[in-house]
This record gives C-alpha cells, sequence and structure tokens, in this order.
C-alpha cells in the first residue's frame, strides 16, 4: 500500500507540471518533433512463458516490482513531456519495450494522458520479448498502412530479433511520410560474431527502401532505431548506403543527420571509458530539400541532454547515463540510452 501511494504521489507531480504545459499553445504551427529512444527493458511484471523474461518479475533476479516498473513509466514520461520545449513530439519511436500493455500503461496511466497517443506495435521474435514500437498524436499523423519486415537467415528461418517496423501515414494533412524503425542485433555475443547480422538487418532494410523509391517519386523517408553499430560502420555506410550531409544531395540518397556526433565528445550510450553513437536518424534526400512541403535541417537533430538523464561516473570518469539498473543493482533512472530528436519544419 505504501507503494501505491508513493507511486501516485509522483504521478500528480508529473501531472501537475505537463497539463501546466497543455495549457500553452500546442506548437509553433512550423515545427514538429519526433524521438526515437531506447528505453532499455520496459517489461512488464508477468513472466511470458515463450520469451527469457523471467529476471523482470517480481521473483526474477531484478527483483522488478509495480513500484519499479510505475517509476520507470514516470520516468519515460518526463523525458518525452520534456524533450522538445513545451510542447510534446507528434511522433514517438521506442524499442525495448516488452509489449502492448507496458505502452498502454505510458500513455493513460503517467502524464502522458493529457496527448492523444496512439500506438503501432506488434510481438517480434525476439528472444527475450522486446518490440519497437510507434507513437503517434492523431491530431497530427493519419497512419495509412503498416507492415513487420523480420529478419531471415540465408536458409529462410526467421532470426529471433526484433523486426523492422514500417508505417506510411500522413502527417499534419500535408504530406506522406514513411517511417522505418529499428533495433538491429546487438553486439552481446560479441563485435565480429554478430556483424553479419547487423549486415543482413542493413540490407533487409534498404531492400524496403529501394520498393518504396520504384513505387512512389522521391519518397520522403525517415529512419530512426538503434543500430548497434556506428555512422561509419560498413552496415550503415556501405550496406545501408546512408551517408554524411552534403552540398550534393539526391532526393532518392539516404543520409545520416548522425553521422558527426561520434566527434563532438558525446554519444547516445557510455561503455567504460568511451561513448558510442548507436541511435541515429536517417533520412531521404527529398526532406532535405525545401520548397515542396515539410522538410529538415541537419542542425535540429540532436542527442538530448537533459541533465536529469545523467549520473556521475564513478569508475571511469565524467558522466554517463543514469539507467535503471547498474548489473542487478537497482539504480531507479531512465535508459542505458540517450534519446535523440530532430525537428520537421514546413513551409510559410
Amino acid at each position: 500500500m505504501k507503494t501505491k501511494t508513493l507511486s501516485k504521489s509522483l504521478y500528480f507531480v508529473f501531472l501537475f507540471l505537463f497539463l501546466s504545459f497543455k495549457s500553452l499553445p500546442q506548437n509553433n504551427s512550423n515545427q514538429f518533433s519526433i524521438l526515437f529512444y531506447n528505453v532499455e527493458n520496459l517489461f512488464d511484471l508477468d513472466d511470458d512463458p515463450q520469451t527469457e523474461d523471467d529476471e523482470f518479475t517480481p521473483e526474477g533476479d531484478r527483483h522488478w516490482t509495480y513500484k519499479r516498473l510505475n517509476n520507470k513509466l514516470l520516468n519515460l514520461s518526463k523525458v518525452i513531456l520534456s524533450s522538445s520545449g513545451w510542447t510534446p513530439p507528434e511522433i514517438i519511436a521506442l524499442c525495448e519495450i516488452e509489449n502492448s500493455a507496458v505502452l498502454e500503461r505510458l500513455i493513460k496511466n503517467t502524464p502522458l494522458k493529457a496527448y492523444p497517443y496512439k500506438i503501432i506495435h506488434k510481438e517480434s521474435p525476439d528472444h527475450r520479448g522486446t518490440d519497437v514500437a510507434f507513437l503517434y498524436n492523431d491530431k497530427y499523423f493519419y497512419p495509412l498502412e503498416y507492415q513487420h519486415h523480420p529478419l531471415l537467415s540465408k536458409s529462410g528461418l526467421v532470426v529471433k530479433t526484433r523486426e523492422i517496423l514500417y508505417v506510411k501515414g500522413i502527417f499534419n494533412e500535408q504530406d506522406t511520410l514513411h517511417f522505418f524503425i529499428n533495433h538491429w542485433p546487438s553486439r552481446y555475443s560479441g563485435l565480429l560474431e554478430t556483424k553479419p547480422l547487423r549486415i543482413e538487418a542493413a540490407q533487409l532494410l534498404k531492400q524496403k527502401v529501394n520498393e518504396l523509391k520504384s513505387k512512389y517519386s522521391s519518397p520522403k523517408i525517415i529512419v530512426l532505431g538503434d543500430f548497434n553499430d556506428q555512422p561509419s560502420d560498413e552496415s550503415i555506410k556501405n550496406h545501408l548506403g546512408a551517408v554524411n550531409v552534403s552540398d550534393q544531395i539526391e532526393p532518392t540518397g539516404l543520409y545520416n543527420l548522425s553521422a558527426d556526433w561520434p566527434g563532438t565528445g558525446l554519444g547516445t550510450l557510455k561503455y567504460q571509458l568511451q561513448w558510442f553513437v548507436f541511435d541515429q536518424i536517417i533520412v531521404s534526400g527529398s526532406l532535405l530539400k525545401q520548397g515542396s512541403g515539410l522538410f529538415v535541417k541537419i542542425e535540429n537533430a540532436s542527442i538530448l541532454k537533459q541533465s536529469f538523464l545523467f549520473e556521475k561516473d564513478e569508475k571511469y570518469g565524467g558522466l554517463k547515463p543514469k539507467r535503471t539498473y547498474i548489473g542487478f543493482k537497482y539504480n531507479g533512472g531512465f535508459s542505458d540510452h540517450l534519446p535523440v530528436l530532430f525537428k520537421l519544419e514546413k513551409e510559410n
């Protein structure tokens, strides 16, 4: 009972703060925000016998409880609601969520309930049961279709990892946008051992992008995700073909708005001394050209750096993301990744 009282008090603090935002203008009518966030193990409390989620139960190794889940949801709502100034993002892409139930709790049992978010999600074949998801404010985005693309082995079997989510829709009653949400195979079993899987994911995504190019004239494509590779790695640069933004922009090319982030001294996650940029924003050249509806400027893509997302790194120096667990020790934070965000603009 004490746990629920604490959670409710936190809820009402956030609700008061962000309902006050709600009374302000919803946006400046010329910019719209899109957020991607690896939320690090957003699991429910139940043991799914089909997946390896046992540690995220009250009896599991992490002692995952109602209180901890509720605190995690409130923390995530704080990140989302503070991510783009006075107005929360119109589009939110997430990864490392277990199921629709936790997404429903996120948008209905936290201060996010003040906004009309809807969910696109499906259970993936991932062995841990984690998925990607797409949340949208239905005042600004109308989905037309969506598909989930599983990663297949060379023998044609489904690989037990996250699918690539494709969503097509009309944004702000103005432009048709094509989204691909990714969470590519991790490096957990070793960099070289897992590299072929990420190359296969890149090739699958490239195939789906090429299909759009053959179907539409200069489609406006947005690729978001945790790629478990950096912008200069072979999977991203060579196989997907996402390159640095240059003066010569081809409408059907793919351009990585995150390409220069590794040289800034900050990444989206930290391992020991080193920052990595695994979470990236990639767009088609058609979105980098003004004069044809919605567009994006490279300077409007960034890693979010709110102070509450960090804690002191006692072992390696500097700061690190304040995550939910450090090993199996509960830390009460947000995620081991930092969110990334960019703003779409429309012609005046």
